[in-house]
């Protein structure tokens, strides 16, 4: 029998309602001896079963549940899951690089696996999910025969759960640089030393959504290794400024330019915010200026001071358009609600005294969806305005 874990009485509601998360708070009682990252049931207060998932006292979350039926939780339920996930990312298209799995919204808490072409790159934030790796791996190739799997769980939430951070090869051999196609293009990806997984596959879309106002003079803001940046050229700039303050970030922009064979684009090593601010002074002026910060918020606590980061750079963004000219700005922050993140555009646009209209608002790409029930699940905001 499995160790049992009720809740009090009304915290079942947002269980019920899709939540996959119970906080220490929220428990009532425990019955039967706790194994670290172990199994546990979870009942309300009136007996009813709620689901199963895994523990970690270490944790404020103390369980995070995998499923709402009484089934054992083994390599034939990580099958059916990883399937799942699996057939969503083939019935929407994607077969040569995307999020595999993403997390709660695929009913698979704390795993990330992205595809990048014959690579997965697995990632695994949680005590629970742990110890299922060698598992989880042994059905990725089962069901993927990927040439390699390498492992980023580099995450600092790893701390949290009592984890060490680790990177390397789960199967196969190191990969040195990949490449994938990304709507018509050829970029490389480092899967070992770039950011997160090596490249962010969530704004796929949002990229082939700035093609009707990429033309001219294009400002690229925070650009990692070139995702927006590309796509301007592709889409017809003039001339693309692709900026960033990591070297080995914009070394990989200038491969990128040169495997797609754009001459247009010249990756500039700078503080954004200084960078703005210096364009500004200099009345320095582009048709389309596209912001792409990392999360400034990566905790409530810290979302005051991020909203006023994000309200500078937007200002200065603004400035820098020419008018009816157009901004593409964006927010990964799971913090900065979409209300929130609106919010701080009105304003941004008030304080220099320029007119804003919306013309779409968008959200992270289709292979990361948004669980109903779990609002961290929606956490990429991309709004493209035009300006006056």
């Amino acid at each position: 029998m499995l160790p049992i874990i009720t809740l009090k009485p009304g915290e079942e509601a947002d269980i019920c309602a899709g939540r996959l998360w119970i906080f220490d708070n929220e428990i009532a009682g425990i019955q039967g001896d706790l194994l670290p990252g172990g199994i546990v049931d979870v009942y309300d207060v009136h007996k009813s079963f709620l689901g199963r998932g895994y523990c970690n006292m270490r944790s404020k979350i103390r369980v995070r549940l995998l499923t709402r039926q009484h089934e054992n939780i083994d390599k034939e339920f990580f099958i059916k899951r990883l399937k799942q996930a699996i057939s969503l990312r083939i019935r929407l298209g994607h077969s040569n690089a995307c999020r595999m799995i993403f997390g709660d919204a695929d009913l698979l808490p704390g795993l990330t696996v992205d595809r990048f072409g014959e690579v997965l790159v697995l990632q695994i934030a949680t005590l629970g999910m742990e110890q299922f790796k060698e598992c989880i791996t042994e059905c990725l190739k089962e069901l993927l025969h990927p040439q390699c799997i390498y492992e980023r769980s580099d995450l600092p939430a790893r701390k949290k759960e009592g984890l060490e951070m680790r990177t390397g090869v789960l199967f196969g051999k190191e990969p040195g640089l990949v490449e994938i196609r990304e709507n018509g293009l050829r970029i490389l990806i480092d899967v070992v030393h770039g950011q997160k997984t090596g490249y962010f596959l969530d704004q796929r879309e949002n990229r082939a959504a700035i093609a009707p106002f990429a033309q001219g003079d294009v400002l690229d803001c925070f650009c990692h290794t070139g995702g927006f940046a590309l796509h301007a050229a592709k889409y017809g700039a003039a001339s693309v400024e692709a900026v960033d303050v990591s070297a080995s970030a914009l070394q990989m922009v200038q491969m990128n330019a040169e495997l797609n064979q754009f001459n247009m684009i010249k990756p500039i090593e700078a503080n954004v915010f200084d960078l703005l601010k210096n364009y500004e002074q200099a009345n320095k002026k582009f048709d389309l200026v596209i912001l792409d910060p990392p999360a400034f918020a990566k905790s409530r606590s810290a979302l005051r001071g991020a909203e006023r980061g994000y309200k500078e750079i937007n200002l200065r963004g603004m400035e820098l358009v020419k008018p009816g000219g157009f901004l593409v700005t964006c927010s990964c922050s799971r913090f900065m609600t979409p209300k929130l993140f609106l919010d701080m555009i009105k304003r941004a646009s008030a304080d220099v005294g320029r007119a804003a209209r919306i013309l779409e608002i968008r959200y992270q790409s289709k292979d990361h969806p948004m669980l109903l029930g779990a609002e961290e699940s929606l956490y990429l905001k991309c709004v493209i305005l035009q300006i006056f």
